[in-house]
């Protein structure tokens, strides 16, 4: 972070101090007490399960200098309309009046942290990189991520996400990204917008946050996004698998673990490339990289190497393990919709080649009105794939078991539990070395615990 005096930030976000020397100096900001250390600042956020206000005395003591309030506590505050709000004003300024580097915001419906993780780990060959953490996406986690970044950043890589319209023009509007990419449009937040139209209008809003002289990096393989790109005025720079793509991948193969390899296209030059990532669906999550990476001048064997080095950096994404008794889990517990659920099934079929393979699987929410359907779809896929086992988790699990067992496949049994601990139970007597285990739910159903329990031999 560039530090700041209280002055500074308090002009920055039209704040009021009290009880604090407006000379001091904030050299960090966190939003979690626990986390706060000599110098911090502490942002009050006020959410549905805790006050922040609450907890800023605890901050204190762990050393924050002020706390971004909404209303005066005891202490020295900087107080605002609205913290998370203010947040926002101060990455805007910082933004606009102390950062050179280059800014490339990402979104999509799925694979935004995996890519923003590849696009991170290409362009950090080529100069110091700041990238959000996890998925620090929202509101809060963008303007995070932009106060992170300091004069020696070169590239400030940033992820968007959106609960609605409007979302993501807000959140370009503090970041003023120069490259944004969409990587794809599909049915998650189903529930939240509606309609795959409404998801597509929120989600092209990146583009349209975008200056003439920037660059749009577009999925040239998803006609929805396709059809954002009329929205900006930026050069328009397509990856994809099809053979008009700007950047594309031929010669897509995958190996006996699914780790893709291909022939990576850009202009007349043609590099290979072998990934350590899992799933055909990691390919145009690292077209989108190489395309940023080529944007940006990385040059192209640069750019290959890094895809093929690069590992996951943002945890239950697709991490695959092998557990102190021999069996395969694939941890991919972050989170889910069906476009997702059914990349990681795919990977698991393909893993398991003769091997048992287990799908482990709890809800998909935000589907709306379409959820019961997209459960029974990702049931019957389980059994068009071939896969042993079924194991649906949590009565919105209910229809993935029906639907399956409705197939009346020859090859795949459906079993349904209630929690987490009877599925480790099952789990655990039944799993034999060798076997494949995906885990997967959206984040809400917590099946990273379950993940974790399978690992090792104690229990939770």
């Amino acid at each position: 972070m560039i530090p700041l005096t209280v002055r500074e930030i308090a002009d920055a976000v039209g704040g009021v101090c009290h009880e604090v020397d407006a000379a001091t100096w904030v050299t960090d900001v966190v939003v979690d007490s626990r986390e706060a250390v000599p110098g911090a600042m502490f942002v009050a956020i006020a959410g549905e399960r805790a006050d922040g206000h609450a907890f800023a005395e605890e901050a204190r003591e762990r050393g924050a200098c002020v706390t971004l309030s909404g209303r005066v506590i005891d202490g020295p505050c900087l107080v605002v309309d609205d913290p998370v709000l203010a947040l926002g004003r101060l990455a805007r300024w910082v933004r606009t009046h102390r950062l050179t580097c280059k800014v490339v915001a990402i979104t999509g419906s799925s694979g935004k942290t995996s890519t923003k993780d590849l696009v991170a780990q290409v362009l950090g060959r080529s100069g110091r990189t700041v990238a959000a953490a996890g998925s620090f996406n929202t509101e809060v986690g963008v303007p995070l991520t932009i106060l992170r970044a300091d004069e020696t950043t070169e590239y400030l890589v940033l992820e968007m996400g959106m609960r609605g319209e409007g979302h993501i023009r807000y959140l370009c509007e503090l970041a003023a990204p120069s490259v944004g990419v969409l990587i794809n449009i599909g049915s998650a937040h189903l529930g939240m917008l509606g309609s795959v139209g409404a998801i597509a209008r929120a989600k092209g809003e990146i583009l349209e946050g975008l200056p003439r002289d920037g660059v749009a990096i577009v999925n040239g393989d998803d006609a929805a996004v396709i059809d954002q790109t009329r929205r900006t005025m930026a050069t328009v720079i397509t990856f994809g698998t099809g053979p008009s793509c700007d950047v594309r991948a031929t010669d897509l193969r995958l190996d006996d673990r699914a780790c893709p390899a291909f022939t990576l296209h850009h202009g007349d030059r043609a590099v290979p490339v072998a990934l350590l990532l899992h799933g055909e669906h990691s390919v145009h999550n690292a077209l989108a990289a190489a395309a940023v990476g080529v944007t940006l001048e990385v040059p192209i064997e640069e750019i290959a190497s890094a895809l093929g080095a690069s590992t996951p950096q943002s945890k239950w994404r697709m991490e695959v393990r092998e557990s102190e008794e021999g069996w395969i889990i694939v941890n991919d517990a972050y989170n889910a919709n069906p476009d997702s659920m059914r990349a990681a099934l795919e990977v698991l079929a393909s893993m398991s080649a003769g091997h048992r393979s287990w799908a482990v699987l709890g809800e998909m929410k935000e589907l709306g009105g379409t959820g019961e359907a997209e459960h029974e779809a990702i049931g019957r896929l389980v059994c068009d794939l071939g896969i042993t086992r079924l194991v649906g988790i949590g009565e919105g699990a209910r229809p993935m078991e029906r639907a399956c067992k409705a197939e009346g496949s020859a090859l795949t049994e459906a079993t349904w539990v209630a929690t987490p601990d009877e599925a480790i139970a099952l789990l655990r007597s039944e799993l034999n070395p060798g076997d494949v285990v995906l885990v997967k739910a959206s984040r809400s159903i917590g099946l990273e615990r379950l993940a974790a329990a399978l690992m090792s031999k104690g229990r939770l």
